[in-house]
């Protein structure tokens, strides 16, 4: 979790006014490591539980900076739940665990501590374009999705 108050974007001039009442997963759009877990969480989040916004967007950038984060360099996915941000293995673990019985049991990885989880997911955040390729152009939703998606 970043160590920022709860909402404090709300009081960021650089950040733009948007729709906070439910968890919102920040992603790299060019990544397709990155937009298959996007299309992941949409099959599974059978609530519509999550939100989403590309990382490139105006807002996903100012978030990103907001937080101390390279709004250029998306290495880490980002979910903001009741105005807090997680990040890297902590933010991940939660998107899981919120898609309920079976994917909350990933949750059990909790009790390896942040600082032996995070460094494999930096690993793989480093090397996300060779693991998974590079999209040519940022995620576009299908149709059925894309009131999920923050613009």
């Amino acid at each position: 979790m970043h160590s920022r108050p709860a909402y404090s974007y709300r009081d960021d001039p650089a950040v733009p006014a948007f729709a906070d009442d439910q968890p919102i997963i920040v992603f790299d759009g060019e990544c397709i490591f990155c937009s298959g877990w996007v299309n992941f969480v949409l099959r599974h989040d059978k609530q519509g539980r999550y939100r989403f916004l590309a990382a490139q967007s105006p807002l996903g950038e100012a978030l990103y900076r907001h937080y101390g984060l390279d709004s250029r360099n998306y290495e880490t996915n980002m979910l903001i739940d009741n105005g807090l941000a997680f990040l890297k293995s902590e933010g991940s673990l939660r998107m899981a665990t919120g898609l309920g019985f079976p994917f909350s049991l990933v949750s059990v990885l909790r009790l390896i501590p942040r600082p032996l989880r995070d460094p494999l997911y930096e690993l793989v955040a480093r090397n996300r374009y060779r693991i998974g390729g590079r999209r040519n152009a940022c995620f576009v939703p299908a149709p059925e999705h894309r009131g999920r998606f923050i613009a």
